[in-house]
């Protein structure tokens, strides 16, 4: 079984042997405030959530959803911590009250490894490797490595954004707290795990460059090994708080952003909310929310009001779920999420959900459009920058191309897997504006194809 003192790990990754600094905040105090105050966190402000950036009407984007999904995770683990505390399992006190800090720091973060354009940006990158490539890279890097590619992963690129040994920069990435590290590590595999189907998990979360950081992590926290593989572990315990806390936030959130942009109608949003709560079990919950809906005429306050009652029914809903299923994550033996886990009505209300999502917000026209807009631009920038890189014999174009990229991801050096992914760190990194505003300047292109 898992040892929660080991699984609260301050040891940060490239100072192991540093001394810990005396200090007001806690090491997971200091996480949270090191990727709050970080360049890739402030760009997620400019990235995509699911539908366009706004014009007159405000909806969330990376940003906003990463600051919602951390009060949610927070919520998680201060309720985990004292649940933890009322059955008397031993964890030691200073680090039990930094479970909702690790919890929060690691929602601010989940997101940062995404590309421009939500999750169509993952594809198009995929798309690119798989389909459009001219370099003929399958031949040049090993089957893993090329697996990396094609299948590309944010979860896999959040860790080696916050881990990796950039040049000039110091060792460990961020240097965050491995307890931090292993509440992100959604799926600790590799893609060649997934591909041969000994993997548990529908994604992986590993790129091959990553392998190292997972294995060290791993065994500082005490992680168990499945499979009988050395790159396919079982979750950190608090990885589903982190991952309900994402659910939660973007199933219900999306909704509301739906309704204010008129994709679903009040009525549609109302019953779709109100179907969370047990006419019997939860009719005390209910008469109070149709006392405050019947004292407020705003149609849109109306949905705030629904939208904070549903996710604190579900934060208690999938507090609940994670101690029915106590033993199976604690001996690294359960492999579903906390929301595919709920019980009763809120079980059927989000199947309902994410139906009527998938059918109606996530293939909403302007969703497609943004969707399609982000394969073009991302094809057409990584096959101007990989070609480059990949160029024994620089051109002037192709040399004046790549001093665009920042310092911290020169690598000419390396073999061809590592300049690659130096390619990928650029442009996973850029904002939706800044990917547009590069095609446009390559292509020569004076119109704006987004807003």
């Amino acid at each position: 079984m898992l040892d929660w003192n080991l699984l609260l790990s301050p040891k940060r990754l490239g100072l192991e042997e540093e001394k810990k600094p005396q200090d007001v905040r806690s090491q997971f105090q200091r996480d949270y405030d090191r990727i709050i105050f970080s360049s890739p966190f402030r760009r997620l402000q400019n990235k995509t959530q699911v539908f366009p950036l706004p014009g007159s009407i405000f909806v969330h984007n990376r940003l906003t959803h990463s600051l919602e999904v951390a009060s949610v995770g927070r919520s998680l683990g201060n309720m985990l911590a004292n649940g933890l505390q009322e059955r008397k399992i031993d964890v030691s006190p200073h680090l039990l009250e930094s479970i909702g800090t690790i919890v929060s720091s690691a929602c601010l973060a989940h997101d940062l490894g995404n590309p421009p354009f939500g999750h169509s940006g993952e594809k198009a990158i995929s798309r690119y490797f798989e389909e459009i490539d001219v370099n003929n890279i399958s031949s040049k890097i090993s089957e893993q490595e090329y697996l990396d590619l094609i299948n590309f992963e944010g979860n896999a690129n959040t860790l080696r954004l916050l881990t990796h040994h950039f040049t000039g920069r110091r060792k460990g990435g961020f240097a965050l707290t491995y307890a931090t590290i292993g509440t992100l590590l959604k799926y600790p595999c590799t893609s060649q795990d997934l591909v041969s189907g000994k993997s548990p998990y529908h994604k992986y979360g590993v790129f091959q460059s990553e392998i190292p950081v997972l294995q060290l992590v791993a065994k500082g926290l005490g992680l168990q090994t499945c499979n009988g593989s050395k790159t396919i572990y079982g979750r950190h315990p608090l990885v589903f708080l982190m991952e309900a806390a994402d659910d939660i936030s973007y199933q219900i959130v999306d909704l509301e952003d739906a309704h204010r942009l008129g994709i679903i109608s009040t009525h549609d949003a109302k019953n779709l909310m109100l179907a969370f709560f047990d006419p019997q079990k939860d009719k005390k919950q209910l008469d109070e929310i149709h006392r405050m809906l019947r004292d407020i005429t705003d149609e849109n306050e109306q949905i705030v009001i629904l939208r904070s009652r549903t996710i604190n029914k579900l934060i208690t809903d999938c507090m609940s779920a994670f101690w029915r299923n106590y033993d199976a994550i604690m001996n690294s033996c359960f492999y579903s999420s906390l929301t595919d886990s709920l019980e009763g009505a809120s079980e059927q209300a989000l199947k309902t959900l994410s139906a009527l999502a998938s059918e109606k917000i996530y293939n909403a026209r302007e969703v497609v459009e943004i969707q399609i807009a982000g394969h073009r631009i991302l094809s057409e920038l990584l096959q101007e920058f990989v070609t480059a890189i990949l160029n024994k014999d620089k051109s002037l174009y192709t040399s004046q191309l790549l001093r665009l990229l920042p310092s911290q991801l020169i690598c000419e050096d390396k073999d061809e897997y590592t300049r690659i992914f130096s390619v990928i760190d650029f442009i996973s990194g850029m904002t939706d504006v800044y990917a547009l505003e590069m095609y446009r300047k390559i292509k020569g292109i004076s119109f704006s194809v987004l807003r």
